[in-house]
């Protein structure tokens, strides 16, 4: 189901509405205004310590790092268990062209309500968003409390320049919905497609584009489990444990 949605559209793209003074050559103007966003950095145990730049979360340093910042990814299925992948447009900063799970981001200190830890409730306020935006489902089609929030994982990856990557303790979210409208915004997304579970493992083969690291790090060692678990995911919740892949 196809719907406009320039209105969610437009009041999440105020939040990157300049580029500023420092903006980076050859990226796209609304990319290089995202990358003055606020996100969240924290410590190894997901606490809170301050927060940075996107572009300075993102960037490789002279040391060879990158900070540790808190990020989420929403896995979304159909009433039939099917996973909705997305490929990353070509202007994306990290990771441009490569397919990953439904939507991944990042909550926002200067977004209202983004930055609170009580069950998540940031995170899932900013995958809501995150998903009107790039995939232009409305708010009001999501309750917060519908995402259920399985786990986190913490992975650091170089991008395909050496210049941008990624450092996050990522929560995963999952979320069952059916007739959810889809509009992609092309300024994120290229393409979609519903994946089963029988059928994933030869659609990535098949796949001219590569996976992102923390799509295929999930893929590899924990999604089947999961997909498994849809219907009773309380069974592979894990809430004590951040999952390291370093």
């Amino acid at each position: 189901m196809l719907k406009a949605m320039t209105g969610v559209r437009g009041a999440v793209r105020s939040l990157t509405s300049s580029a500023g003074r420092n903006a980076t050559p050859k990226v796209a103007p609304l990319q290089e205004a995202a990358l003055e966003e606020q996100c969240i950095l924290v410590d190894e145990s997901d606490k809170p310590i301050g927060h940075a730049s996107k572009r300075n979360c993102h960037k490789i340093n002279d040391n060879k790092d990158i900070p540790l910042h808190r990020a989420f990814s929403v896995f979304l299925f159909d009433g039939k268990g099917n996973l909705l992948l997305q490929k990353r447009s070509a202007s994306k900063i990290t990771f441009p062209g490569y397919y990953t799970n439904t939507c991944c981001s990042h909550p926002l200190i200067e977004v209202s309500g983004e930055s609170e830890e009580r069950d998540a409730l940031g995170v899932r306020r900013a995958a809501r968003r995150r998903l009107a935006y790039e995939l232009g489902i409305p708010t009001n089609e999501i309750e917060l409390d519908e995402f259920f929030y399985l786990t986190r994982i913490h992975y650091q990856a170089s991008g395909h320049d050496d210049i941008w990557g990624e450092h996050e303790i990522d929560y995963v979210l999952f979320l069952q919905k059916n007739n959810v409208t889809l509009d992609p915004n092309m300024d994120e997304v290229s393409e979609i497609k519903w994946v089963s579970k029988s059928k994933i493992n030869e659609f990535v083969s098949k796949c001219n584009s590569p996976l992102t690291p923390w799509f295929e790090l999930i893929l590899n060692h924990k999604l089947s489990l999961w997909w498994d678990n849809l219907k009773c995911l309380e069974k592979v919740q894990d809430h004590k444990t951040i999952q390291r892949f370093m």
